[in-house]
């Protein structure tokens, strides 16, 4: 059976799953899932790994005055290799990157101060030793815990870092690098069932690769991104030294939100806008199959009208979504019995990959593991300016059939996207942007040519190269 995916997904986060869709299959299913309608370096002489551990240890202790217990922050193979694993693996989100094959750190450091970023900073650079840095491990090419190129690395492991400050009065929150997405959420909702925050939906994305790559979410079309909505931010530059938007200057700040701006330091926490929501929200979900749509004619009126709806259409009960959907998308056949009311916090679990036969209870959003499992994954990404013609549809299809899992995301931009300039900061995909497109494939550890996989994701993305932007 071959199926087309219409449902809601109130947009996403960096890492674009939430749906069932995701879940690996043995049988020959495409998915197509649209959020409808929102659709001084040192150098230093070579020395073995345990000297160069007990350099740095050493190290941190003369550049930080707050205590670090070894056993609970400090992670090395030599030290207790199952103990180093399991710190390794707890929040890489692609498997892909974790085989033996692939580059493994000398040591993980989990700073559980802030004075503890600020000497791992300070003496990874009087070492020579490369950075990286990990929030949520939620990126699709392992870039925060792998290292292709640079020898020897570490990891500065943030998720101990994770605190979490809502003032309602103030409309905003402090939040650290290490806290996720659900947590940021589930805390919000303790203190207001009227407060969100337009970060994405994915629950174990980190908050601090999150924001600082430009990654989208649920609110996206009524308030911009994230990194849109950050106030103000503290950060631990080159030379260990902390800085906060006043002290680290407006072109810095301008640098560090939307951009992938890792270069610049080690963002500890953001202050960050929150927006209003009301206190119901209506989501749908409408399945068609292709024979259902032979001429793509659904296809393609949603790419003629997703960018253009009413940004705040799902902002309200099933009654005024219906009204809009019956306008300007009748091709959809929307009733009132796929739609269902529901809070924004309510919203958030029902597109993050849970059952939805029995929804889990908000506390879900603090565990910190993907509700798919442990996958292995490749994704891609591309930005529509034009409708995809019939041609080109038909094309795509056909090659995506070739594949068992294949899931390909729409999600639609216009709204506060069209309206935010495209230099106010580092992210450019803004007017004239009709729709994000994600590809992705997903396998498990049986897979017998993961290569295979890779290749034909490659090959799609090429063959969706006339149809998409570029420069950006």
């Amino acid at each position: 059976a071959t199926y087309i995916h219409f449902h809601l997904v109130l947009a996403d986060s960096a890492f674009s799953c939430r749906d069932e869709s995701f879940k690996i299959s043995p049988c020959s299913f495409l998915y197509i899932v649209f959020s409808p309608i929102y659709f001084s370096f040192y150098t230093v002489a070579s020395t073995s790994s345990n000297s160069l551990q007990d350099i740095f240890i050493n190290c941190l202790h003369q550049n930080t005055n707050v205590d670090f217990p070894l056993d609970k922050t400090f992670f090395t193979p030599d030290r207790n290799a199952s103990m180093f694993i399991e710190v390794l693996n707890s929040t890489a989100q692609n498997q892909r990157y974790l085989t033996t094959s692939m580059p493994k750190p000398d040591f993980i450091v989990k700073p559980v101060h802030e004075s503890h970023v600020q000497a791992s900073i300070i003496c990874s650079k009087k070492l020579g030793i490369h950075l990286r840095v990990r929030s949520g491990g939620h990126d699709f090419e392992g870039l925060s815990y792998v290292s292709h190129i640079e020898t020897p690395f570490i990891i500065i492991d943030l998720s101990k870092l994770r605190q979490i400050n809502v003032d309602i009065e103030d409309n905003s929150v402090w939040v650290q690098a290490g806290a996720t997405v659900g947590e940021l959420y589930y805390r919000i909702s303790e203190k207001s069932k009227i407060h969100g925050c337009p970060a994405g939906i994915y629950p174990n994305l980190g908050i601090g690769g999150h924001i600082t790559g430009g990654a989208y979410g649920s609110l996206m079309r009524k308030y911009g991104l994230a990194a849109d909505n950050v106030l103000d931010a503290k950060i631990v530059d080159a030379n260990g030294k902390l800085l906060d938007r006043t002290s680290m200057g407006e072109d810095m700040f301008w640098a560090i939100r939307g951009g992938a701006g890792g270069s610049f330091g080690i963002i500890f926490s953001r202050k960050i806008k929150l927006v209003p929501v009301p206190q119901t929200l209506t989501v749908f979900r409408v399945t068609k199959t292709l024979d259902q749509d032979a001429g793509f004619k659904i296809l393609s009126k949603w790419q003629q009208v997703a960018d253009k709806l009413v940004e705040d259409k799902f902002l309200g009960d099933k009654g005024n979504l219906m009204e809009v959907m019956h306008k300007d998308f009748p091709e959809l056949g929307l009733t009132k019995e796929d739609c269902l009311e529901m809070s924004w916090i309510e919203s958030v679990i029902y597109n993050s990959g849970f059952s939805r036969s029995t929804p889990p209870p908000p506390e879900v959003l603090l565990q910190a593991k993907s509700p798919l499992g442990e996958v292995y994954l490749k994704a891609k990404s591309d930005f529509a300016k034009e409708p995809i013609p019939v041609l080109g549809l038909k094309g795509m299809i056909k090659k995506i059939l070739e594949e068992e899992a294949a899931v390909m995301i729409w999600t639609p931009y216009g709204g506060m996207m069209d309206k935010i300039p495209e230099s106010e900061i580092p992210f450019p995909h803004r007017s004239g942007t009709s729709f994000m497109i994600l590809y992705y494939r997903s396998w498990s550890d049986t897979e017998k040519r993961p290569d295979m996989r890779i290749k034909w994701i490659r090959e799609l993305y090429s063959y969706m190269t006339p149809y998409v932007s570029s420069n950006p």
